[in-house]
């Protein structure tokens, strides 16, 4: 019986190797900044007052509120948000066009926990060739302990990874105090729950195959790649043809720079032979460009045999080209329309938050009935009014009527006898009022358009209107 054919290869543990140069030193400069920035966030204060949280970057569900710093968003004000998002895609798009996936190689939670892992393995397991040795050996009390111990700090880190999450959605000391006394939601056990297993399984165990086969990112990536990209590149025209040192010593001519060390898919993290061209598999994080650059040195020969590079510069320095200068290659039209796409965005959210105003006022008349004519033929409509104050303090805020010729108003705290064109109330400090509005006009009034207003009653004195219509049977 002829044995069956397997149609996809087992998955081969990647183990990396150590290097230092000035990308590893740039990804451990990014690594502890996004770090640091992810776990010590929810623990910064912001002063806003005694009505408002004083936790600088806060997402209030409950109150339907989201706070970073000196900004705070409303629900009517998600566009803000979704103008952050855009922003986000956008800046990816850039990136992308001018510097290949370095989202990537540097930035992405996936690759930043991946380094943390791969860090941890080298402190209980040694470096590569250590690791190696042990995955092969037979399982015994050394190898048990050393993996329960290493687990035991994998389960550790995905912990406080998701820990560190649920501080965003409330405030963070008495959320961290109720959760270990057993006191907070159950949403926010779950939550840690699922967040620490996906955490624990993705970076400490996937790692590499999350990049290749999950993530839909390297495919839409790769789409927007051409042959001006900045990407990390092998340069074949100068490394091939491959052999050992001793064998380009003796011929020279016959071979190209690369000796054929593989320093450069040891170093990789996700185990990529660069020299076969670019894959999905490749982050570019350019741990293999330190990697030849020092084996380069080494042995005496110029640094770049892999760099970052065009695919356009490439054929210029084989044909003899000298190289283009980073800056040019990254000023050119698709990266600059990337670029003010981005930044006009930018712009146009910080003008709309500079003139935004903090009274908000919309009106809900009353369908049904849509009237109600009185005893002495006046005509009676009710309406919900919903007044904002988006400032950290109480204010007080007069409604008046604008339009309407005749026409009074109360409310359902007043009486009919104090009816009038305004009225004062006042609104507690970050929050929404509704009132109950009766709005009354004479006989003769016709269905027309009229606008409530609101004024804020301090030095600001911002206003905001809200049309609505008065119903009645009468015709122009």
């Amino acid at each position: 019986m002829n044995n069956p054919e397997h149609l996809y290869e087992k998955s081969q543990t990647v183990h990396n190797k150590r290097i230092d140069g000035p990308f590893r030193r740039f990804k451990w400069a990014i690594m502890a900044v996004t770090l640091t920035i992810y776990y010590v966030t929810p623990w910064l204060r912001w002063d806003r007052g005694p009505y408002a949280p004083d936790q600088a970057v806060l997402v209030d569900v409950a109150n339907r509120r989201f706070y970073m710093f000196g900004i705070e968003i409303w629900p009517h004000e998600f566009y803000f948000v979704a103008g952050l998002l855009i922003m986000a895609g956008i800046g990816l798009f850039l990136v992308t066009s001018a510097v290949g996936r370095a989202w990537c190689g540097y930035a992405c939670p996936q690759t930043v926990w991946t380094d943390v892992f791969q860090h941890v393995d080298r402190l209980f397991d040694g470096d590569r060739n250590a690791r190696v040795r042990l995955d092969k050996a037979p399982w015994g009390p050394s190898k048990i302990a050393r993996r329960g111990s290493k687990w035991a700090v994998y389960l550790l880190i995905s912990f406080v990874t998701g820990g560190a999450w649920i501080l965003y959605f409330a405030d963070a000391p008495t959320l961290f105090r109720e959760f270990f006394a057993g006191e907070a939601a159950p949403i926010a056990y779950g939550t840690v729950a699922i967040l620490t297993a996906t955490t624990f399984a993705l970076g400490g165990f996937m790692r590499e195959q999350v990049c290749i086969y999950m993530c839909p990112w390297p495919r839409i990536q790769t789409a927007m790649l051409d042959e001006g990209s900045l990407i990390v590149t092998y340069k074949d025209w100068r490394g091939e043809r491959r052999g050992s040192l001793k064998k380009a010593e003796k011929a020279p001519d016959a071979f190209g720079d690369c000796i054929d060390c593989m320093q450069c898919v040891q170093v990789c993290p996700t185990g990529v032979d660069i020299r076969e061209g670019q894959q999905i598999g490749c982050i570019t994080c350019a741990l293999c460009i330190d990697a030849c650059d020092k084996v380069m040195a080494d042995i005496g020969r110029p640094r770049g045999l892999i760099d970052y590079a065009t695919l356009e510069d490439c054929e210029r320095e084989a044909a003899g080209a000298p190289p283009v200068p980073v800056i040019k290659t990254l000023l050119r039209p698709r990266t600059l329309v990337y670029f003010g796409v981005w930044a006009s965005i930018g712009l146009a959210m910080l003008f709309a938050l500079g003139v935004r105003t903090h009274t908000d006022i919309s009106v809900s008349p009353d369908r049904n009935p849509p009237f109600m004519l009185m005893r002495d033929g006046s005509v009676r409509n009710a309406y919900t009014l919903k007044l904002r104050n988006m400032e950290s303090r109480p204010r007080k805020m007069e409604i008046a009527l604008e339009g309407l010729p005749g026409a009074v108003f109360w409310t359902e705290t007043t009486r009919r006898e104090d009816a009038g064109r305004s009225y004062v109330v006042e609104v507690n400090a970050d929050a929404i009022k509704t009132v109950r509005a009766y709005v009354l006009a004479p006989s003769e009034t016709f269905g027309q358009n009229f606008a409530f207003t609101v004024t804020s009653l301090d030095e600001q004195r911002e206003t905001d209107i809200s049309e609505t219509l008065f119903t009645a049977p009468g015709a122009p």
